[in-house]
């Protein structure tokens, strides 16, 4: 326990520092905005292909992580589609409950993944990022499109975004860049690096950045439900299918980290261009960060005790 929150709480730090910052106006309003597009397109990328591209995939058991991972968030899916009615949501609104209840923070889960296992937490982690992020950008951008009522309703605009997901691109690279046996190529691989070591810090600031005190105040019994169903539900499922296939170790605590993280930020964004509830994107996203400090920490040393 003392382990896990040693290297939880220093992350939430820097989470908490960036709203701190954001508050004051430091460095400016127009800081934030280019840092977290820099982060998303260039320096998150980089990350997700480096440790990919040079992971050794031989000593993970890719295929059990990826489907202890998969199988709980399909389970979630379904879990959100039947108490919809329950909740007596409109369209835009569900779409926000479903972003809440699947989509994770990954910037929050390779800092604790990294600073709990080393390299072969970020390894597990990056195996993780290629697991989730092609999956929910799928049914997020679907339950969005079938929900709402965006500006381009098609087929080629889920296609044209899934294709152009930066972080899809970088898991694709970085796959094709181990399997051919060149990893890191020289000069380029060397620049990737460097890049990559920015990535979470300034991912964790701009993650703070992007919390609003005043989402507290909207929609906190559909927060509460969604919140329950991101933060414990989907890890607890997990961890029950990590148990299943026989998965131990790294592997199977970055799988149940990944899965009991808070909803990504960039869910907001989602929300606003595909015709969404963006106001209650940014309640969920403000519960869900302040609720894992407790969540988290509590889930990983209850079942992973040292």
């Amino acid at each position: 326990m003392e382990t896990v929150v040693s290297v939880i709480l220093p992350v939430f730090l820097l989470v908490f520092l960036g709203w701190i910052l954001r508050r004051n106006n430091f460095p400016g309003d127009e800081f934030w905005s280019p840092a977290e597009k820099l982060t998303y397109f260039v320096l998150f990328p980089c990350l997700i292909a480096t440790t990919l591209a040079t992971a050794a995939l031989g000593e993970l058991p890719v295929v059990g992580m990826v489907v202890s991972i998969v199988v709980p968030i399909l389970i979630v899916t379904a879990l959100v589609y039947l108490v919809r009615p329950l909740l007596g949501l409109d369209g835009p609104k569900f779409s926000s409950v479903y972003q809440g209840s699947v989509r994770m923070n990954t910037y929050i889960g390779l800092s604790v993944a990294l600073g709990i296992h080393g390299e072969l937490g970020l390894m597990a982690a990056a195996i993780a990022v290629a697991a989730i992020v092609p999956l929910v950008n799928l049914t997020c951008v679907m339950t969005l499109l079938t929900q709402c009522e965006p500006k381009e309703k098609s087929k080629a605009h889920v296609g044209r975004r899934l294709i152009t997901n930066p972080l899809i691109i970088a898991c694709v690279v970085g796959i094709l860049l181990n399997i051919s046996g060149i990893a890191s190529p020289p000069i380029l691989g060397s620049a990737s690096t460097i890049l990559s070591r920015a990535a979470l810090p300034l991912g964790l600031l701009a993650v703070g950045s992007a919390l609003t005190i005043f989402g507290l105040r909207d929609g906190a019994a559909v927060a509460v439900v969604t919140s329950l169903l991101k933060l414990i539900v989907l890890p607890l499922l997990t961890w029950v299918c990590t148990r299943a296939l026989q998965i131990e170790g790294v592997p199977a605590f970055v799988a149940v980290l990944f899965n009991g993280l808070p909803t990504a930020a960039s869910s907001y964004i989602l929300a606003k261009q595909l015709g969404g509830d963006a106001a209650l994107m940014a309640s969920l996203i403000t519960w869900q960060t302040i609720l894992s400090l407790i969540t988290l920490p509590l889930l990983l040393a209850v079942l992973f005790p040292v």
